[in-house]
């Protein structure tokens, strides 16, 4: 029993049932009733991290322990929380500590949650992946389980108002079957990004099909179905420029801190 956890769970299940989400999940059974996973999970919004936890508890009530970013677990409200359900702090310039906690997690038989695209996908397709995911699969023997997210994007998103009210919003959560730690690092991302791409697009297309065609420029949907989101180039582009300008911002506050 985790007191704590089982609180956060109950309160983001209220949550949901007061927004009205219309869930769709499929694959739960991918997911191991005991024992060790990596639970490689695609990018889309800021509600991932709620939401990539269902299947897990749905197969029998297990938890996920989270990779965050440090900022998070520094904040005074949030900190005390994240610690409290056992995530997992990441420091992005210094990842080395978090990656052998998550292994550790891993060899005791713990479910980690990790995002091989690193930062929210404004394209909304599947970004090119780190290779952390597969690294700490192999070295700690553990499955990577993919697990696909489709729609929550529509609820809150980067770049674009939130809408966290009763917005009645059908949401989709695909598990594919579990890639087993073999081959190399490289091997292992490529063959974990193509399986999260089919699972994605597997989601998109059951979606219309129960929710109606997808609008016309509508900014939550990509640009190749038509919607408004930013081609995947485009998007790169843009995370590549945001990335630029806060090394640059960085380097300013280090040359004059007094600034």
């Amino acid at each position: 029993m985790e007191p704590v956890y089982d609180t956060v769970i109950g309160a983001a299940r209220t949550l949901w049932a007061l927004q009205g989400i219309k869930f769709t999940i499929s694959g739960v059974e991918n997911v191991p009733k005991t024992g060790s996973g990596v639970v490689a999970i695609n990018h889309t919004g800021y509600l991932d991290f709620t939401l990539a936890g269902v299947p897990a508890h749905l197969q029998g009530r297990r938890k996920v322990r989270f990779m965050a970013k440090k900022e998070v677990f520094d904040n005074k409200i949030t900190g005390p929380l994240m610690r409290a359900l056992r995530h997992i702090p990441v420091d992005r310039t210094a990842g080395a500590e978090s990656y052998q906690a998550a292994v550790e997690y891993l060899r005791a038989g713990e479910l980690v949650g990790v995002y091989p695209e690193a930062t929210i996908s404004r394209s909304f397709e599947i970004k090119a992946f780190k290779s952390g995911a597969a690294r700490m699969a192999l070295e700690s023997g553990a499955p990577i389980i993919p697990t696909v997210i489709w729609g929550a994007q529509r609820i809150w998103t980067k770049g674009h108002p939130k809408h966290l009210g009763r917005t009645n919003t059908p949401v989709s959560i695909g598990v594919a079957e579990p890639l087993e730690a073999t081959g190399s690092p490289e091997a292992l991302t490529a063959k974990l990004h193509e399986v999260m791409v089919a699972k994605l697009d597997e989601l998109q297309q059951q979606y219309a099909r129960d929710n109606g065609p997808y609008p016309p420029g509508a900014y939550w949907v990509p640009a190749r179905l038509g919607g408004g989101a930013p081609t995947l180039p485009e998007a790169t582009a843009l995370d590549d420029a945001e990335q630029a300008e806060r090394l640059a911002r960085k380097a300013e506050r280090k040359a004059d801190p007094d600034a």
